[in-house]
């Protein structure tokens, strides 16, 4: 007959991830051509509501683009902040359980356009997360204990225990 026993232990229960994209403006005066655009600082924090993962964080956007006919440039800096939320498919209810949000493409400026004297960029990025919670597994146990292998040593002759010491 078996033996079994169950353990208790901390484990992803569910994850999933999703690709957001947002598009944004900034208005300059007379913008001529958009010569890149970053975007860094990204920060970001989740939290349960039911079995849906509201994700809030922010990122700063810098548009280098030039004015006045290219004449000249300048250096645009925006922040962002955004309200994601993230249906998480389970028939259980996620109480209790710790969430882990990761950014597993952090955000990145796709797309910039000038539309009149606005600067209107696109950003994207996905984020995941896992749910962790406690889960009871059950094992077979073998109660047995292994047996002992014998550690036998060779027999040496006094000889080769000579030859030994006047090498030492």
């Amino acid at each position: 007959m078996a033996d079994y026993r169950e353990i208790v232990t901390k484990a992803i229960v569910s994850k999933g991830k999703k690709t957001f994209t947002t598009v944004n403006q900034i208005n300059v005066d007379n913008p001529s051509t958009i010569l890149g655009c970053w975007v860094i600082n990204h920060n970001f924090s989740g939290n349960k509501s039911g079995n849906d993962i509201i994700i809030n964080g922010s990122y700063d956007v810098n548009i280098w683009y030039s004015y006045d006919n290219d004449t000249k440039t300048d250096v645009v800096r925006n922040t962002n902040t955004y309200h994601e939320i993230i249906h998480m498919r389970s028939n259980e209810n996620l109480e209790g359980e710790d969430i882990i949000v990761r950014s597993l493409k952090q955000p990145n400026c796709i797309k910039a356009d000038i539309v009149d004297n606005t600067i209107r960029y696109v950003v994207e990025k996905e984020l995941g997360v896992e749910l962790v919670g406690d889960i009871k597994v059950k094992i077979e146990a073998n109660l047995e204990e292994d047996p002992w292998d014998e550690i036998v040593e060779e027999d040496k002759d006094i000889e080769t225990l000579e030859n030994i010491d006047q090498q030492v």
